[in-house]
C-alpha cells in the first residue's frame, strides 16, 4: 500500500516516534510515504533524525518528507496525525501563573478551566487555517486525526467551521481500563468495559468480567487498593457520589469540577506529590518543560541508542495507527473516538463533541448507540460542553465577550473568582498571549487600555498549593533513564511509578 500520511506539529518526539513506530509496525505500510512538519525548524530536525535512524535500521527504505512548510507536508496527504501546541511552553506557561494570580489552582490547563479555555482560542486559530490548507492540497478523502488539546473544542471546531473530517484521539480510555483491572487484580485484556460522555470526563458505565457485571463492586475495589487509594482521591469521591468512574487523572478531573482545587487549605486533602498527575500544581507544565530541556540537551546521547523496533510486541496502544490500518486493510479496531455527538449518546448535546465506542474496518467508523447517560455524569459533562460551546464561537469569531462568558461559566474559575475578577484575568491573559491570538486584534488593544490604569481588582503573587521545583538538566542528570522516558513518552503520566522514584 502506497499513500501519504502526515505529521503536523511533529517536532514532538513523545508523539511523533511512538506514532510512526505504531503505524510502520503495520508490514502493509512499508512503502507509505511520510511527511513532518513543523514550525521549530530545530525540533523537527532533531525528530525527524531520530525517526529516519529507526525507520533504517528496521530495514525499510522509506524517506522522510521534513518541512516548515505547512502546504508541502499536507499535498496529497490521505491521512493528517496533527500534535500541535500553539504558542508552545512559553503561552503554556501563561495558563497556569496568570490564572493563579486569581487563585486558580490547576494541574495541567490543557482541556477546561482559564488554561484549557486559551490553549483552546489559540489552538482554534491555528487548526482552521490548517483545515484550510488540508481543503486546499490534500486529497479529497482525507482524514484528520487530531491528538491536540482541548480535544473536544478543536474537533468541535474543525467539524463545525474548518471542513474537515476529523476524529479526537486520546488515550485516556486505556489508562482508567488498564486502572480498573488492576483494582480487580485482573489483565486489562480480562476486563470488558463500555466507556462514554466527553473527552477527560468519559465514564466507565460498564464493567464486565467473564460475563459477571463489577460496575457496582468498582467503588470498594479502589478503596481497598493501596495505591489508588492514595493518588486517586478525586476520582474515588467522584466514584462514591456519582456512582461511576471518570477516565481522566485525578490532577486532570481536580481542575474540570468545582469542588477540590477551591480552597487552597483543602488541595492537598485530595492530591499526592509522588507524581505530577496526581494533582500537582502546574504539574504538566514542570514535565513538559523538563522533558524538551533534557530531549535538546541530551539529543546526541539519543541517536547512539537502540532504535525503535517496529514489531506487533513493541507497538503502543494509540488509536491512530489500528484506525488507519482498519480502514486501509479491513481488520476490525473498537477504540472509544472523540466525534460530533448526532445522537450517540442522547441526553448529551447533538453538536458536541462526545468520546465513545466506537468500530473501524474498511467501511469506514461506526460509532455504536450509547443511550443515554446516568443523569449525573451526563450533568457533569454538560456543564463543561456549555463551557466548550462557548470558547469554539469565541475562538472562531474572535468575540471576547463569549470568551469572558467561557470562563465566567467554568466550573472552577466560577468557584474561585468573582465576576470583576474574571474579567480583569481575561484581559491580562489576552494581552500577555497577543502573539498567538489574530482573531482578537481589537479586544486586546481595548484589554491594554484597561490594564494600562491600573488594576482594579487586586491580585497576589500565588505559586499554588503544591507547586514544585522544575529540575535543571544537571540534577535530571542523577536519573537519566527517568528523564529519557519523560521526554520520549506522549503520554507523560504512563509509568507512574517510576514518576515517583
Amino acid at each position: 500500500m502506497s499513500f501519504k500520511i502526515a505529521f503536523i506539529g511533529a517536532g514532538s518526539v513523545g508523539f511523533t516516534r511512538g506514532l510512526l513506530r505504531d503505524l510502520l509496525s503495520v508490514p502493509e505500510f512499508h512503502e507509505v510515504e511520510i511527511a513532518f512538519m513543523d514550525t521549530s525548524e530545530r525540533n523537527l530536525e532533531m525528530v525527524r533524525q531520530l525517526c529516519q535512524r529507526d525507520i533504517l535500521e528496521n530495514g525499510l527504505q522509506i524517506q522522510i518528507q521534513a518541512t516548515t512548510d505547512r502546504r508541502e507536508a499536507l499535498r496529497d496527504a490521505k491521512y493528517v496525525l496533527c500534535t500541535i501546541r500553539v504558542g508552545g511552553l512559553e503561552a503554556f506557561a501563561t495558563d497556569v501563573d496568570i490564572p493563579l494570580r486569581y487563585g486558580i489552582d490547576q494541574c495541567v490547563g490543557d482541556t477546561l478551566c482559564a488554561g484549557g479555555i486559551m490553549y483552546g482560542q489559540r489552538g482554534i486559530a491555528e487548526m482552521l487555517k490548517i483545515c484550510k490548507d488540508i481543503r486546499e492540497v490534500a486529497r479529497e478523502d482525507v482524514l484528520l486525526l487530531n491528538y491536540a488539546n482541548p480535544m473536544a473544542m478543536l474537533t468541535w471546531a474543525c467539524n463545525a467551521y474548518g471542513g474537515v473530517r476529523t476524529v479526537g484521539l486520546c488515550h485516556g480510555v486505556q489508562n482508567g481500563h488498564r486502572q480498573i483491572a488492576e483494582a480487580f487484580g485482573l489483565e486489562k485484556e480480562e476486563v470488558d468495559i463500555i466507556c462514554a460522555g466527553i473527552n477527560h470526563q468519559t465514564w466507565y458505565v460498564q464493567i464486565r468480567h467473564n460475563g459477571e457485571d463489577l460496575t457496582g463492586r468498582l467503588l470498594e475495589a479502589f478503596e481497598a487498593h493501596p495505591e489508588f487509594n492514595r493518588t486517586e482521591k478525586v476520582r474515588i469521591d467522584m466514584l462514591r457520589r456519582f456512582g461511576y468512574y471518570s477516565t481522566e487523572s485525578n490532577g486532570h478531573l481536580s481542575e474540570y469540577v468545582p469542588w477540590y482545587r477551591k480552597r487552597p487549605e483543602e488541595i492537598g486533602e485530595w492530591i499526592d506529590l509522588g507524581s505530577w498527575i496526581n494533582g500537582e500544581t502546574g504539574g504538566y507544565l514542570r514535565v513538559c518543560t523538563e522533558g524538551r530541556r533534557w530531549f535538546e540537551t541530551d539529543f546526541p546521547n539519543w541517536l547512539k541508542e537502540p532504535a525503535l523496533e517496529y514489531t506487533p510486541e513493541k507497538r503502543g496502544e494509540e488509536h491512530g495507527s489500528y484506525i488507519i490500518e482498519g480502514l486501509e486493510t479491513g481488520r476490525v479496531y473498537r477504540g472509544h473516538f472523540n466525534v460530533v455527538n448526532r445522537g450517540v449518546i442522547s441526553n448529551l448535546p447533538d453538536d458536541a463533541v462526545i468520546e465513545a465506542p466506537g468500530y473501524v474496518d474498511r467501511s469506514g467508523i461506526s460509532m455504536a448507540h450509547v443511550g443515554s447517560l446516568p443523569l449525573g455524569p451526563a450533568a457533569v459533562c454538560n456543564a463543561s460542553i456549555s463551557v466548550q460551546r462557548l470558547a469554539v464561537e469565541a475562538a472562531v469569531h474572535g468575540d471576547d465577550q463569549l470568551l469572558r462568558q467561557a470562563m465566567l461559566l467554568d466550573p472552577l474559575v466560577g468557584a474561585v473568582c468573582n465576576p470583576r475578577e474574571v474579567w480583569q484575568m481575561t484581559d491580562e491573559l489576552l494581552v500577555a498571549q497577543e502573539a498567538w491570538l489574530p482573531q482578537y486584534g481589537a479586544a486586546i488593544a481595548e484589554a491594554k487600555a484597561r490594564l494600562a490604569e491600573g488594576l482594579k481588582v487586586p491580585v497576589r503573587d500565588y505559586r499554588g498549593a503544591a507547586r514544585l521545583h522544575v529540575k535543571t538538566v544537571e540534577e535530571m542528570e542523577a536519573n537519566r533513564e527517568q528523564a529519557s522516558r519523560n521526554a520520549g513518552e506522549s503520554d507523560k503520566g504512563k509509568e507512574r511509578a517510576a514518576a515517583a522514584q
